[in-house]
């Protein structure tokens, strides 16, 4: 079966699975809400992280309509993220799978139905947990990166258009993470001989002229740092980068296949997949302030030779062999 039917399936048969339930009769029925922040609830990505999640739970021994129900929730802005974090609390599960900007809503009608989150970063700079080892309260989950790992991307970029010497930095200033990664690249940026310009992802106009501006001067070149902002406005960053022939470096592996020259950053699906255990260790009865905040395990370095080429880069058979994925 092929990765994108495998998807559709486990994920397009949850709004059926309450029903379902309802047949099974023969042992106790937890209930587990999902609430995603994404583009759309049609958003690949987005998709296959919470089919990454589902799968976790069934190799946990959790089956959908035997042991436990699942109501999903997908939210496309902060007005959608209030309205279905009160519809989820108000079903009253016993815990709730959340990412990134789903998680203050949720925050903001239960302190205690349990919650694990899958991708925020800095939960304690954002103010989601008291600390990474004791989280406390009714939260904790599994954060994408510490800052250590942003200038992985100067580097990276460095390494694939050695001739970039000005870089214009995505970052959401409105989130801990984003001044904080920007501080990780500008620390690195002197001994690579690198200017950087930070741009602010707010919306797409103040990208669009920004990108527009910084790509007239030559060896110019860009990354896109990670949060939720950059991650909505990616096609047309994208499009944008192609169109004024900037290379560029990306958080997450979706940027690369999505057409991006290269990206650095955690398995996104593994970190949602380790999320089931948690879910899995709560509704055993386990609390979720005992819990320790937790980092990825894996990172993954694509490389996308199509747009390379595009972009008359050659790419260097060191950095080819250093690669968990190539696309061509």
């Amino acid at each position: 079966m092929r990765r994108r039917d495998f998807i559709k399936g486990i994920v397009g048969s949850a709004t059926t699975w309450p029903l379902a339930a309802r047949a099974q009769q023969g042992e106790h029925m937890r209930r587990i809400g999902v609430l995603m922040a994404a583009l759309s609830a049609t958003d690949p990505e987005a998709q296959a992280r919470v089919a990454a999640f589902l799968q976790g739970l069934q190799e946990l021994g959790w089956s959908v309509g035997r042991n436990v129900i699942v109501d999903s929730r997908w939210s496309t802005g902060n007005a959608d993220a209030q309205k279905y974090a009160a519809e989820l609390v108000s079903l009253a599960p016993d815990v709730i799978l959340a990412n990134t900007n789903a998680v203050a809503p949720l925050l903001q009608v239960t302190s205690t139905v349990p919650i694990v989150f899958a991708g925020v970063a800095d939960p304690v700079g954002a103010g989601i947990v008291d600390s990474l080892a004791r989280p406390s309260g009714n939260i904790t989950g599994f954060t994408p990166f510490d800052y250590s790992m942003s200038g992985k991307w100067l580097q990276l970029l460095k390494e694939i258009a050695p001739g970039v010497t000005r870089v214009a930095v995505l970052r959401d200033a409105s989130i801990a993470a984003g001044p904080a990664q920007f501080a990780v690249i500008q620390a690195l940026a002197p001994s690579l001989g690198v200017e950087l310009r930070p741009v602010d992802v707010r919306d797409e106009g103040e990208i669009e002229r920004a990108l527009s501006l910084f790509a007239q001067n030559p060896s110019s070149g860009l990354i896109a740092t990670g949060s939720p902002q950059a991650t909505s406005h990616r096609d047309l960053i994208i499009a944008l980068v192609a169109r004024h022939r900037l290379p560029a470096a990306y958080y997450g592996r979706y940027w690369a296949a999505a057409g991006g020259l290269i990206s650095y950053g955690p398995d996104l699906l593994d970190l949602f997949r380790r999320a089931a255990g948690y879910v899995d260790r709560i509704l055993k009865g386990e609390k979720p302030g005992n819990l320790p905040v937790q980092a990825p395990t894996k990172y993954e370095l694509v490389i996308n030779l199509k747009t390379a080429k595009a972009l008359g880069l050659t790419v260097p058979q060191s950095l080819l062999a250093r690669a968990d994925e190539v696309i061509e």
